[in-house]
């Protein structure tokens, strides 16, 4: 249960990918870490961030790096550990006593499998928000839209590069602040 409710913390990563299938021996590791936090009462959002991750299971693809900007050399130069990101999250953002909201399933299934693969705690609390689902059913839509199609029928605009978590946690930011008010 979610002990600290005055904000949300929002999480949006972004994982290895390939055009098609994995490669034989290579696993699908979370590469960026985008967050920010949603002030509950005022609506401010702040702390945004994106941490990269250095993955331990696999390299970026030439697909991958086209869909997020990310490349080998950045995860290489700038990434730290998967382990050290989530002591980060645990930290910093004291996301085992938030509740806390991504875009969606992926994200939490993502690093649910990846802890238990990696023997590494999960860093979050069991309080999880998907205000993919939550924007479907507060616009009474037929079905569930992506990220970019909720914010454009909010009329807000897109904000930095798609597929880069950093960017993603703040556009989700200002899409579940719509659905606060």
């Amino acid at each position: 249960m979610a002990k600290l409710l005055d904000k949300i913390l929002i999480v949006d990563i972004e994982a290895t990918c390939w055009d098609g299938g994995n490669p034989p021996g290579m696993e699908s590791d979370i590469i960026e870490i985008g967050i920010c936090l949603l002030d509950v009462k005022s609506g401010e959002i702040s702390g945004n961030r994106g941490i990269i991750v250095k993955p331990e299971r696999s390299v970026v693809s030439p697909f991958c790096t086209e869909l997020t900007t990310i490349t080998q050399e950045l995860v290489d130069t700038e990434g730290i550990s998967f382990k050290e990101s989530c002591n980060i999250l645990k930290k910093e953002y004291q996301a085992q006593s938030r509740a806390w909201a991504s875009f969606g399933a992926y994200d939490a299934k993502q690093f649910q499998k990846q802890c238990v693969a990696m023997d590494i705690g999960y860093p979050f609390g069991p309080s999880h928000i998907n205000v993919k689902t939550l924007f479907a059913l507060a616009k009474k839509l037929d079905h569930e839209q992506g990220m970019a199609g909720a914010l454009a029928l909010l009329n807000i605009p897109l904000e930095g590069t798609h597929h880069r978590g950093v960017d993603d946690a703040n556009n989700i930011a200002k899409i579940f602040r719509w659905i606060l008010r």
